[in-house]
């Protein structure tokens, strides 16, 4: 705290001066200081579109004056990290960080800075809700509503006492009010699904006006397009609605909460362009609906089922050629192909196919520098199961693209097992595609055949298809 303290103070004298008198100032500040960088640059982006990139100086601080930035949501990446700020004309907003504990650390101070502060502490309390909801979804549905209406109100009312203090404007308080609103409701789609789930005695205790809320959505609201509860509430709307609509239909639990299946796939992906018309925000649903759909197909008959609905819809989207591409990399891993002559790259930086590495069938398994707890989770559990099954070969593939050393560096720091770890060949794949797949694994036998590509580390039935791997 007394680094941030002290480079607030510095920081508003060096890079902005004393607070400008001219409340018609046009430019943005933005600047910071990120204690125990994972690399040397800031970038601020809005939407897809990246506004600049702010490389840190040797005292890892950074800072730029935007002349034209418009008011609303902007994020922000320190990667792999990533967050949301406000910001408008006038402002002068200096972050601060640790990346040893990234959003619990970060700060916002100077001229504007507590509309990013009171997002931030959004963030923080939707995070401590959600593992709250775990226990949440067991309580009658009077008893949640009250808890909801509670949390909403709480939230409401620190709005209001702050902005009598900083008098924000009105086009920050029209989006403050609403990101409250949205997360307020994905509180009660989250619940719905949960006990509609898991309780169905619940379920059929919640009251007519559980729901009133769902009269007066915006699915079009480009302000919160960056707000991450505004999308998680539409994500969940649609997925609660789909589950509604299965057990309306057929009457019966069977096979209705299989998210994943075609069926399911299409309706949300049908009610995600009916519902959404601004194409900004219909296009992340779809994308990623097209996505888990083909990731999770088992034949070839699914995934063409999936590109189908998208040409029914006329789906223009920018990230379309993205999805045929994959739609080709899914038919690819499906059971009875080959992918023994995929070349890979060893630590001693030597190309070797991957049908060459061993004489014992393999279990690939696939990990990104960009998702650090993914990686430290998935090998804990790989090295279980390495001493579980040296029958097996597993064999670790990192996707990044150009990165060679500092994929070696990260084997090394976090003492991986050098002599089991690889690194994708160049290819001309999409690497952010390839990230749809960090949590599935590839079982071949010892010609390179695929037995089964859709292995998933984090499922109860994983070991179970281990075992049915070995006794093939």
């Amino acid at each position: 705290m007394k680094y941030y303290l002290l480079f607030s103070l510095i920081g508003v004298i060096l890079f902005t001066g004393c607070e400008d008198s001219n409340k018609d100032q046009k430019g943005t500040f933005v600047g910071g200081q990120i204690m125990n960088p994972y690399n040397p640059y800031f970038i601020l982006s809005k939407g897809n579109e990246t506004i600049d990139t702010l490389f840190l100086d040797q005292n890892n601080q950074f800072g730029k004056k935007f002349e034209n930035l418009e008011a609303g949501i902007y994020s922000f990446k320190h990667p792999p990290e990533n967050q949301i700020m406000y910001l408008e004309p006038g402002d002068s907003v200096l972050v601060w960080l640790n990346t040893m504990q990234f959003d619990e650390s970060l700060n916002f101070s100077g001229p504007g800075a507590a509309k990013s502060g009171f997002l931030l502490d959004m963030f923080l309390n939707n995070e401590r809700n959600n593992n709250l909801m775990l226990s949440y979804y067991k309580i009658k549905p009077t008893e949640f509503a009250e808890i909801t209406d509670s949390i909403k109100n709480s939230r409401k009312n620190k709005l209001k006492d702050l902005n009598e203090k900083k008098k924000f404007s009105q086009s920050f308080l029209a989006l403050a009010n609403n990101s409250i609103d949205y997360d307020f409701y994905h509180l009660r789609e989250r619940y719905t699904f949960l006990v509609k789930k898991y309780y169905s005695e619940l379920a059929q205790q919640i009251p007519d006006d559980f729901h009133d809320y769902r009269e007066d959505l915006n699915f079009n609201n480009s302000q919160l397009k960056e707000y991450y509860g505004y999308l998680n509430f539409i994500e969940d709307y649609l997925r609660t609605r789909s589950i509604e609509r299965c057990l309306e239909k057929f009457d019966t639990n069977s096979n209705c909460f299989e998210l994943h299946s075609v069926d399911n796939i299409k309706y949300r992906i049908s009610l995600a362009d009916s519902l959404i018309d601004k194409d900004g925000i219909k296009n992340i649903f779809i994308n990623r609906l097209a996505i888990q759909g083909l990731v999770f197909s088992n034949d070839t008959e699914k995934i063409d089922s999936i590109m189908e609905i998208l040409e029914d819809i006329e789906f223009k989207g920018e990230n379309l050629p993205d999805l045929k591409q994959m739609a080709g990399i899914q038919k690819s891993l499906l059971p009875g192909n080959n992918i023994g002559n995929l070349s890979l790259i060893n630590f001693q930086e030597e190309t070797i196919q991957i049908k060459d590495i061993s004489d014992k069938p393999i279990v690939t398994y696939h990990w990104s520098m960009e998702a650090p707890e993914h990686y430290k989770w998935q090998h804990s559990i790989i090295s279980n199961l390495r001493e579980k099954y040296p029958e097996l070969e597993f064999v670790g593939i990192n996707i990044d693209k150009d990165s060679l050393q500092s994929w070696k560096n990260t084997v090394e720091i976090y003492d991986m097992n050098k002599s089991r770890e690889y690194k994708l060949s160049s290819s001309g794949i999409n690497v952010n595609l390839l990230k749809n797949y960090l949590n599935k694994l590839i079982f071949l036998d010892t010609n390179g055949n695929i037995i089964n590509g859709q292995a998933q580390l984090n499922t109860p039935n994983f070991e179970r298809q281990i075992l049915e791997f070995l006794n093939n």
